[in-house]
């Protein structure tokens, strides 16, 4: 990943470099030759050319030094506007003289008047105007410095080589800068490398610090939500485990107890004698039942069987059932259900009285001697609503986010005979989220605390 990031700015920097390379030259190359050749002559052979085509088009020489000189100096040699032209623009008083077919003088940068001819040697020298495949005339470039394309090249050859210089350097600063950039992205990338690896290793307290508000930072954050969410996970298992081997321990205990006195004749092997064995075997049997049932709504396995069912009739069957446990403690059980005589919806009836089932074991289980437990159910519009509420001494404030947990008990004090084992209200709610339902717990404003089962009261399809 570090070498991929060099590359793209070394890249990014060649491309940067060769880009302005080229462009410079192209530039200086207009420049120069627009320094060089004020009047917009490029070179020599540009002026021949613009020479002959001025004898082409008038037939003669006459008013050529409209061609040659430049307005502000026509004018201090005394020649008029003519036709504004073009103006050798040669350096350091590098003189032009122009003569005709003949070698009489025409123009000459020197006088203002030319008078003369060229010489032999001179016409020999000059560069012959011809129009029409005749010489019409010749030019003759004297002293100064002309400028001429191997010039230009030699100069445009130099400028590359300084712009390549130049480019060289700055394409070595960017590969350093390169490489420090690639340093302090790959940074975080590295440290959450390597603490993905050792969360993959087995060590969950893994973090990484999130730095920025960029992408990055985002990455850092989402692993440390999911290094924390693994760590819980596991955390979890680790006391369910524990939690189940508690609660296997004890009835295997005394079944083993009560089965090894029997086999050496301490207990007379009788009905009465093998009792409590079956009652543990019992509750055995219940706790399998519920780590099943638990195991199966966390896979999505657990399978309802909907059916039209009246929640007020199965209600009302529930609290009587719960009478003969209620009344020898004169715990009052109520069952409110104002304006509503039938309230049909499409439940699991089992499930259903299952979780019913639980709630009230557990209001039983927390009210004291003389107290009250009062069911409740209504309807708001698509819901159907069931609240189970005692007066007992109510659900403490840290406790209230944990109620739901496997094998947690608010009184820890309480035994596991009289307390259960600690499922119940996990598995209520799980069998209340298979139906698209809730199940919520809170202390009642008048005291006690209050579990609301919530419903849909048509079948989600």
């Amino acid at each position: 990943m570090r070498l991929r990031l060099i590359l793209s700015f070394a890249l990014v920097a060649l491309t940067a470099v060769v880009s302005v390379v080229i462009l410079a030259r192209q530039g200086a190359a207009s420049e120069v030759r627009a320094f060089m050749f004020p009047g917009g002559m490029v070179d020599m052979q540009d002026l021949v050319s613009a020479l002959q085509d001025y004898y082409r088009q008038n037939g003669s020489w006459q008013g050529v030094e409209s061609l040659l000189e430049p307005p502000g100096r026509r004018a201090q040699r005394g020649y008029g506007a003519g036709m504004g032209g073009m103006g050798h623009g040669m350096m350091m008083d590098q003189s032009l003289r122009l003569a005709d077919a003949e070698g009489r003088l025409v123009y000459d940068s020197q006088q203002v008047s030319p008078v003369g001819s060229l010489s032999r040697a001179e016409i020999s020298a000059a560069i012959p105007l011809k129009v029409g495949g005749r010489t019409v005339g010749y030019l003759l470039a004297m002293g100064g410095m002309a400028f001429t394309q191997a010039d230009e090249a030699f100069l445009l050859g130099r400028l590359t080589r300084a712009a390549l210089t130049a480019g060289l350097i700055a394409g070595g600063l960017s590969l350093l800068l390169a490489l420090l950039l690639a340093y302090s992205l790959m940074r975080p990338v590295r440290e959450l490398t390597r603490a993905a690896r050792r969360l993959g290793e087995g060590d969950l307290s893994q973090r990484v610090q999130a730095r920025g508000n960029d992408e990055l930072a985002d990455l850092a954050q989402a692993f440390n939500r999911m290094a924390a969410s693994l760590q819980q996970a596991e955390s979890s298992r680790r006391a369910l485990t524990a939690d189940i081997a508690h609660e296997l321990r004890t009835p295997l205990a005394v079944q083993r107890a009560h089965l090894e006195a029997l086999q050496d004749g301490i207990y007379p092997l009788s009905a009465e004698n093998l009792q409590p064995v079956l009652e543990q075997n019992l509750a055995l049997t219940r706790l399998v039942e519920d780590l099943r049932t638990l195991a199966m709504a966390d896979s999505g396995q657990l399978k309802l069987e909907f059916s039209p069912t009246d929640l007020i009739a199965l209600i009302s069957r529930l609290v009587e059932q719960f009478h003969p446990q209620a009344d020898p403690r004169r715990i009052t059980l109520r069952f409110e259900h104002p304006g509503l005589e039938i309230l049909r919806i499409q439940v699991d009836a089992l499930r259903i009285e299952q979780i019913l089932t639980n709630l009230l074991s557990n209001a039983l289980r927390y009210t004291p001697e003389g107290g009250e437990i009062s069911v409740r159910a209504q309807t708001l519009p698509g819901r159907a609503i069931v609240s189970v509420r005692d007066t007992g001494p109510g659900i403490p404030p840290e406790a209230l986010d944990r109620v739901f947990e496997r094998f947690y008990r608010v009184d820890r004090a309480r035994s596991r005979t009289e307390g259960g084992s600690g499922l119940g209200l996990a598995i209520a709610r799980q069998l209340a989220e298979a139906h698209g339902g809730t199940l919520e717990a809170r202390n009642h404003p008048q005291g006690g605390a209050e579990f609301i089962l919530t419903l849909p009261t048509e079948k989600k399809q």
